[in-house]
């Protein structure tokens, strides 16, 4: 079965373009328990050798990949699984996601291929990301076992708050990914005013502004020793409800990663 919601840290590693493992094996060290990669990302063989490389046990982590868009027929879900589980130097995968379900995607198909994974003990949890409501419902409709988390979009710049309400309501973990704008939280007046207040980093308080709300979890890219230990250390930062509302404002509908 899916792991529960609160076994999701607050705070997880997104690993889009990082291409050394010292990065996942150091990200590891200060405390990161939760890893995202991708088939896409072309890098889960250097997630794996980070992992290996840890003195962190492997029970410890929550590793999560995703099966892209030209693999999601039956066969395919398969064959490129067995694929990410050779790259990683794992058994099995806690979380596979269906990365957008646009191209070869379909539910009545896709979704009984991952559930067969997960009676196979491949994988623990089912996920999906960048789905609308609709696409949420439908497959919903055809799994079995609920799903295991929602991976989307989220920042102060793009807050799709129908999809939050629909995680919420459902009872599964939101992550948000980009969750710094794609390197422009400096850019944000409201988010560098709360900042300011707080003595903090505009990045420190997206993260904060995030965690604040209930049920979100969040996987910023960091290759630095600095920024991974920020990062982590962004879920001790407290935000008004003032201030939360505030960036809760903003103009909302700048989307940094459309399909």
């Amino acid at each position: 079965m899916a792991r529960p919601q609160s076994s999701l840290p607050p705070v997880g590693l997104g690993t889009m373009g990082i291409d050394d493992p010292g990065v996942i094996e150091t990200a590891l060290e200060y405390g990161y328990r939760h890893l995202d990669t991708a088939q896409v990302y072309g890098n889960e063989a250097v997630v794996g050798d980070g992992l290996a490389q840890s003195s962190v046990p492997r029970e410890d982590v929550t590793v999560a990949t995703k099966v892209w868009a030209d693999s999601l027929a039956p066969d395919d879900v398969h064959r490129t699984t067995e694929e990410s589980l050779d790259r990683l130097g794992l058994e099995f995968v806690d979380l596979l996601y269906v990365h957008r379900p646009i191209e070869t995607y379909d539910p009545e198909a896709t979704l009984p291929a991952f559930e067969e994974l997960q009676a196979a003990g491949t994988i623990d949890g089912i996920g999906v990301s960048n789905f609308s409501c609709d696409e949420l419902e439908t497959a919903q409709s055809v799994l079995d076992t609920p799903i295991a988390a929602h991976q989307i979009e989220y920042h102060p710049l793009f807050q799709p708050e129908e999809l939050l309400a629909h995680a919420r309501e459902y009872d599964y973990p939101f992550v948000a990914y980009s969750p710094l704008a794609n390197g422009r939280a400096r850019e944000i007046d409201e988010v560098v005013d709360v900042a300011e207040s707080h003595d903090a980093t505009p990045e420190a308080v997206c993260l904060a502004w995030l965690l604040a709300k209930d049920g979100v979890v969040t996987i910023p890219k960091s290759s630095s020793a600095d920024h991974l230990r920020a990062n982590l250390e962004a879920q001790e930062l407290e935000l008004s409800p003032a201030e939360c509302e505030r960036i809760d404002a903003i103009d909302r509908t700048e989307e940094l990663f459309p399909e």
